[in-house]
């Protein structure tokens, strides 16, 4: 049974795997019943294959993307991170082209681990604020 340090570190090792594209790491660390609720996306995360397919849709449009973890919570089975999406939109995202504007946007994933590997994830993101910083909308 992983402790909540092991969990965390999947967590981390996750934004790290996810920045660096590493489908080997997705497919060692990634059930495939996992599934990412996130009511932002227009498609759905299944899988390692979700996740690529998720990476494949936000890394080319932020290809400076960090993810600075600030606050990461774990008990039992489920890890909570606090972090910042920040980066370039230097390339196409999610159909908008390029502005060459900065984005830096909070973000809060609530991971479940099991048996070493991570199998549900719920992500909410400011998906407004990054609208905004890219003047896409001025509500």
């Amino acid at each position: 049974m992983s402790t909540t340090e092991d969990n965390k570190q999947i967590v981390r090792d996750y934004f790290t795997a996810f920045l660096a594209a590493d489908e080997t790491w997705w497919r060692e660390h990634i059930a495939p019943t996992f599934k990412r609720h996130d009511p932002g996306l227009p498609f759905e995360v299944v899988g390692p294959a979700g996740v690529k397919q998720l990476a494949d849709a936000l890394l080319p449009g932020i290809p400076d993307m960090e993810l600075p973890i600030e606050d990461m919570i774990a008990e039992g089975e489920k890890v909570l991170a606090r972090l910042r999406v920040r980066g370039t939109h230097n390339g196409e995202l999610m159909g908008m082209p390029p502005t060459g504007r900065k984005i830096d946007i909070a973000v809060l994933d609530l991971f479940q681990i099991r048996d070493g590997k991570l199998i549900e994830h719920w992500a909410l993101l400011d998906n407004l604020g990054m609208l905004r910083q890219l003047g896409v909308t001025s509500i």
